[in-house]
This record gives structure tokens, C-alpha cells and sequence, in this order.
């Protein structure tokens, strides 16, 4: 699990590096801050230190990249890849299960029940990249300020949600992106809540 009260970035840099230790890759703080988008590494061994500190990361001592996931055997769940989700403007799922993957489910916040490839630069500023794999929950409902997979006219995309008195917005996470504002009666769901993710490489 990733505690609630973990900072956003710090949150995403530990997903990050779930991902890549549960997949067998320790990452260098060059790459962490590569990323992350970081100009020196300096910023990314500040994140790493806090994690380590708070327990949710171990260091194995005497080697180089020694990061190891804190804990005994992971407990892995079978994820299937059940098509797109936009970082940027909607666009149509093109659901279908054309892969599967097994993976520890420490990696998320939330137990997912599938996973989208993203397409799209719109949430980077969350640690969420064009490519990533992220975990998506079925659930009709979420609170405001949650990252959702929602469906607007047909298509899907991933955003912030904002609900106000009298209307409901979905947030990029990248200045260069307008957010999406949901008119009245617009065709309009929350498919899901994001878990977490995984970057395949």
C-alpha cells in the first residue's frame, strides 16, 4: 500500500520504483531523476532517503543500487491490459485483452482490477507517462481531488477530478493541457480510480 499522506511526487517515485524492483530493475538516481524530470540527482536521492526512512523502501548494504522492496514474498496478481486511456484528449478504448500480467500488489494504493496503457502527456506532473501501465479499480464514485479514469461522449480518459456545487472538471496534471469541463447533461461516467502504475521497459 501507498500511504494517503505521502506528497504526490514522492508517492509517484515510489510506485515507480515498486514497479522496477518488482520487475528485477534497481534503478540508478540518474535514472530516477531522468524520470521524474529531475536536474540533478540531488532531488532524487531526497525522495529516495525520505522513503527509505519511512520504511517503505530498504537498502541493501554494500551495494551500488541496493533498493530492495521491504517485506517477504510478493503477493502477485493477475492484471489483464484492457486497452487505452488518453493523458490528453479522450479517446475510444479499444478494450480487448491482449496481455496479462502478473504483478505485487504493493505496487498499488488500491487493489486494481485491470490495467490501461497510457497515451498522452497530460498527467506528468503526477509521474503518470505516455506508455505507463496504470492500475485502474471499478467504482462508479470518487472524491474530489482523486485521479480517475472517466468516460466522456464514449471515450476515456485520465485526469484529476474537481467537483464544484454546480459542475464537475477533469484536471490535466500539465500546464500545456486545458482541463475538460463536464457540460450538464453531458454523456459522462467515473469508470475507475487509479491504483497505482507500472512502467514497462
Amino acid at each position: 500500500m501507498i500511504p494517503d499522506d505521502l506528497p504526490p511526487q514522492r508517492a509517484a517515485i515510489l510506485a515507480f520504483l515498486r514497479g522496477e524492483l518488482a520487475a528485477g530493475r534497481a534503478p540508478s538516481l540518474a535514472e530516477i531523476a531522468e524520470a521524474f524530470g529531475f536536474a540533478s540527482r540531488n532531488a532524487a536521492q531526497k525522495h529516495v532517503q525520505a522513503l527509505l526512512a519511512e520504511g517503505l523502501l530498504e537498502q541493501v548494504p554494500g551495494r551500488k543500487r541496493g533498493l530492495r522492496l521491504p517485506g517477504g514474498e510478493a503477493d502477485l496478481l493477475p492484471l489483464p491490459v484492457l486497452g487505452r486511456v488518453a493523458a490528453g484528449q479522450p479517446i475510444g478504448a479499444d478494450i480487448g485483452l491482449d496481455q496479462q500480467f502478473w504483478l505485487d500488489r504493493r505496487l498499488f494504493a488500491l487493489r486494481p482490477d485491470y490495467l490501461l496503457r497510457v497515451q498522452g502527456d497530460s498527467m506528468i506532473d503526477d509521474g503518470i507517462l505516455d506508455g505507463d501501465l496504470v492500475g485502474v479499480q471499478r467504482t462508479p464514485e470518487a472524491r474530489d481531488g482523486q485521479t480517475v479514469v472517466a468516460r466522456v461522449d464514449g471515450e476515456l480518459t485520465i485526469k484529476r477530478l474537481q467537483r464544484g456545487p454546480r459542475r464537475i472538471r477533469l484536471l490535466p496534471r500539465n500546464r500545456a493541457h486545458a482541463p475538460i469541463e463536464v457540460r450538464p447533461g453531458q454523456d459522462f461516467a467515473i469508470e475507475g480510480v487509479y491504483c497505482g502504475l507500472v512502467r514497462p521497459g
